[in-house]
């Protein structure tokens, strides 16, 4: 896009250093910190100290699986057939990433179309109800994060251990994802300060 726009000279950033830079986070120093940036595609998992990538994670698990996870879980669980940008809807209303979240959502009404009957209607789903839906695609997220963890210098992961992790991209706005992954780690977890554009300041600062 870069260079079709006529761009005379074009870097790349890596996409978890970008959050770094834009979560205000100085990727220079000795320090190790650890990052997540769970977006629509993917979810990159990446340590970071001296400027550099330490240890690095990619696996592509992210915002969209949810979506499909909410599908799925509609039409088994409610005979309920809806789209993705249905799908969408529910996981900004009622998604959660655990039953047990501080001020929990109201239950939320959808609508789409009958399994068998094929005629319109409407159901209404509860956060707990999310919460069990994308279990087994967090749990692939919270593996990811041990083995980005197991693979990390036993120095830096002291650091980590004092500063903790940082949450970014849009997937990490999922109620209750930061308790979960800190009560799977042992690890303090931050969600950082409007996660959905940390990135797009991070390259923004970068440039």
């Amino acid at each position: 896009s870069a260079e079709q726009a006529g761009a005379r000279e074009i870097r790349l950033i890596y996409e978890p250093m970008a959050a770094a830079i834009g979560v205000g986070l100085n990727v220079m120093e000795p320090t190790g910190h650890m990052i997540i940036d769970i977006g629509g595609g993917t979810s990159e998992i990446a340590v970071i100290a001296l400027g550099g990538i330490v240890s690095n994670k990619s696996i592509r698990v992210a915002g969209d699986e949810f979506n499909a996870d909410i599908e799925d879980y509609m039409r088994k669980a409610h005979n309920l057939s809806i789209g993705e940008r249905t799908a969408e809807l529910v996981k900004i209303q009622v998604g959660a990433a655990i039953k047990d979240i501080e001020n929990p959502p109201n239950p939320f009404p959808v609508q789409g179309r009958h399994v068998v009957t094929g005629i319109p209607v409407e159901e209404i789903v509860t956060h707990e109800e999310i919460a069990e839906a994308l279990d087994k695609t967090i749990s692939k997220i919270e593996a990811a994060i041990l083995g980005a963890l197991e693979n990390t210098p036993p120095e830096l992961s002291a650091d980590i251990l004092k500063n903790g992790i940082y949450l970014t991209g849009g997937g990490s706005l999922l109620r209750g994802l930061d308790k979960r992954i800190s009560e799977k780690t042992k690890l303090k977890v931050h969600r950082v300060e409007d996660p959905l554009h940390a990135v797009a300041r991070g390259a923004a600062i970068a440039l």
